[in-house]
């Protein structure tokens, strides 16, 4: 028993102390829960269940820069390697992502791509993924945005897969862009978190329009250099447009 308490108060010790930003704990699917990956995991290695998140350097629930989106962070978070089970998913279903925490001065869009393994997951690098953007959501009305939704419904947003999307292995990139200090140059944080879906169903349309991760964005366009401050009640979304082929 003392033993198992040392472990605990060191590993506690270990992990950065933060108040703010966050990852995805986990996912409902038709009510089932599925764990993400926790980024405790670095501390702990052999103790940790596969799961289907993507493992990554994210153990101060940080950011990618945009001055790294020439990088395969931009896929699915720092020096990310690929989740070790799937969550079982039909094409047409919601996905339901769980969020640890967020600070509501982190206000920005929420956006999803996936990307077919074409085969299995759970051996790919983020570097060989080509993402296909599904849905994108940003302000709602007046000041209040995705993300304050996201607060307000116990840090959980919501994406539907494809209804007519073929059946196959994909990954799935959830991402949140905090826009707080996006005023400036390399301002903007980015926050992708991916997991891998086995989806199902009678669906037979392939995505199409796969970019690479870091040819999704440039550092310096609309949605990536964004006042949040002047009362904008539009918002330019970065990226390649979404994807209705499936819908």
């Amino acid at each position: 028993m003392r033993s198992t308490t040392v472990l605990i108060a060191l590993t506690s010790s270990l992990v950065p102390a933060v108040s703010a930003h966050g990852h995805v704990r986990g996912v409902t699917v038709n009510g089932k829960w599925t764990p993400g990956a926790d980024p405790v995991w670095y501390y702990n290695p052999n103790g940790v269940a596969p799961n289907a998140g993507w493992k990554s350097l994210n153990q101060d629930n940080g950011f990618v820069e945009p001055s790294a989106m020439a990088s395969a962070d931009v896929n699915c978070h720092k020096s990310a390697t690929p989740g070790q089970t799937y969550i079982d998913v039909n094409a047409g279903q919601e996905v339901k992502f769980y969020w640890n925490t967020w600070p509501d001065s982190h206000k920005g869009p929420i956006i999803n791509y996936i990307a077919p393994c074409d085969g299995d997951c759970t051996t790919k690098s983020a570097q060989s993924l080509r993402w296909t953007k599904i849905s994108q959501g940003a302000i709602v009305s007046g000041n209040t945005w995705v993300t304050d939704q996201m607060l307000t419904n116990n840090f959980t947003s919501t994406t539907t897969i494809p209804r007519n999307l073929k059946a196959g292995n994909y990954v799935i990139r959830h991402e949140i862009i905090a826009l707080h200090g996006a005023q400036n140059v390399n301002g903007a944080q980015l926050y992708p978190q991916c997991l891998n879906l086995r989806v199902g169903g009678s669906g037979s349309v392939a995505p199409s329009g796969g970019v690479p991760g870091t040819s999704l964005y440039r550092n310096n366009e609309p949605g990536i250099i964004f006042n949040l401050y002047t009362g904008q009640t539009s918002y330019t979304f970065p990226g390649p447009a979404v994807w209705t082929g499936a819908n």
